[in-house]
């Protein structure tokens, strides 16, 4: 499936609505098989249908099917992938796949880049509260409201969320999601595998981030 500002990221959660003739025949398989399927983003620039590369594998967690025959469903990011050659075009695009791993990295220098993820998240979220959970944050009791608005998370509500996941892999990727300004920014983030690099990525869109936010005086907007 190919989006114009769309990234999956591994774990991340994605709800899609599948109304086009071709994906609603896409899903119909995929549910018929192993329900997963692909989401890439669409080159910039380009008028043609061209997805980048790198995608991201999901897997469907919730399908509901309307009347109409659209269906809003759920996407659970599974593995960054290497989109290789097309074997099908019509009536959906097909590609052989490549999963696409990191490799084992230095600990020491990994745990100091997360360590800076982790004090630039707390500078972002001082200037402005979190604008929507990270997946699967869930509001404590203090948070509890009768209020329909989004849920806001604190500094320590969200440090605390970071430095219980299992590893620095999850870090980079769903501080990406949740964090990131732009689907050009967590698109590299996405296409980015070797992990040190990748959180050095982050580190400077996170330090643009922040100096966007303060100049906008709070006023921080995350483009889905």
């Amino acid at each position: 499936m190919t989006l114009p500002s769309a990234t999956l990221f591994p774990q991340a959660l994605l709800p899609l609505y599948i109304f086009e003739p071709r994906y609603r025949k896409m899903l119909a398989d995929t549910l018929k098989s192993e329900r997963m399927f692909s989401v890439a983003m669409q080159k910039p620039g380009r008028s043609r249908e061209t997805p980048c590369i790198v995608a991201g594998l999901g897997l469907i967690r919730v399908s509901v099917d309307h009347e109409d025959g659209t269906s809003h469903l759920i996407l659970q990011g599974i593995s960054r992938v290497e989109l290789r050659e097309t074997v099908q075009y019509k009536p959906y695009r097909v590609h052989n796949i490549r999963p696409l791993q990191p490799e084992t990295t230095d600990s020491v220098v990994i745990d100091a880049l997360v360590a800076k993820v982790h004090e630039l998240v707390r500078e972002r979220v001082e200037i402005a509260p979190c604008p929507f959970p990270f997946p699967v944050l869930k509001k404590t009791s203090e948070h509890k409201s009768k209020s329909a608005e989004t849920p806001k998370f604190s500094a320590r509500d969200v440090l605390e969320y970071l430095e219980n996941l299992p590893d620095a892999d999850q870090v980079a990727d769903l501080v990406s999601c949740a964090l990131l300004p732009g689907h050009l920014e967590r698109q590299t983030i996405l296409e980015t595998v070797p992990l040190d690099k990748r959180l050095k990525h982050l580190i400077h869109f996170l330090i643009d981030e922040i100096s966007r936010c303060e100049k906008e005086g709070g006023k921080c907007v995350i483009q889905l």
